[in-house]
């Protein structure tokens, strides 16, 4: 079987992708208890953290572009890819290495058409009707969401379960990164699944030693 240069490249992308959502971390604001975002994701990061979301829903603009740019600068000599929350007009701001998108957000063709073929896109799954559709899509991951209810994001559907979280990993074909719950008590059950990573929240954000936190995550 003879594989062109463009599905060397895409297979190449794909076992990278798989690879960076080890840890996967999202930023929350509230549950930063005060801290400097930027101290966190560096902290983080330096525990092992493969890649950043920045989520931010309460900034103007102007304030999200800013960090954005500064988060870049300190993730690129790290090899750790920026992804920006739901708002591809940051992302294109900041040249990030991507976008991350909910159910509800912005078409993903859209946001393929606007990025480029390199850029990373996400999608949120919620159920297994979402997770099977986004077979048919020209996107990089999905994240299973949520896996367990999590104080973190109230607006969910009901929780996967590991149950779900497997058949989910069983059904898509692409990199799939596990969300809602997750911390150091239910990751190795959830990683035991097959899903390529977690995607953390409050057990970094809120930690008192977001570096340790980290590394022990990956334990």
């Amino acid at each position: 079987m003879i594989i062109s240069n463009l599905g060397k490249t895409l297979l190449a992308k794909e076992k990278r992708i798989r690879e960076q959502l080890r840890l996967y971390l999202v930023t929350d604001r509230q549950l930063s208890l005060g801290r400097d975002i930027a101290w966190i994701v560096e902290e983080a990061v330096c525990g092992g953290v493969t890649m950043v979301q920045l989520r931010e829903k309460e900034i103007d603009t102007r304030e999200f572009i800013q960090l954005g740019l500064r988060l870049k600068e300190l993730l690129q000599p790290a090899g750790v890819p920026l992804i920006i929350n739901d708002r591809v007009d940051v992302a294109l701001a900041v040249d990030a290495d991507g976008v991350h998108i909910g159910q509800s957000d912005m078409p993903y063709e859209t946001a393929r058409r606007l990025l480029g073929p390199n850029k990373i896109i996400g999608l949120s799954a919620e159920n297994l009707d979402q997770v099977k559709e986004a077979n048919a899509l020209d996107i990089d991951y999905i994240a299973v969401s949520p896996v367990y209810s999590t104080a973190t994001k109230t607006d969910t559907a009901p929780p996967f379960g590991l149950e779900g979280l497997r058949e989910a990993v069983k059904i898509t074909r692409h990199p799939s990164v596990a969300i809602g719950g997750m911390n150091g008590a239910t990751a190795p059950a959830v990683l035991d699944t097959g899903v390529d990573g977690i995607a953390v929240v409050s057990a970094i954000c809120s930690a008192g030693d977001p570096r340790a936190a980290a590394a022990s995550l990956l334990l």
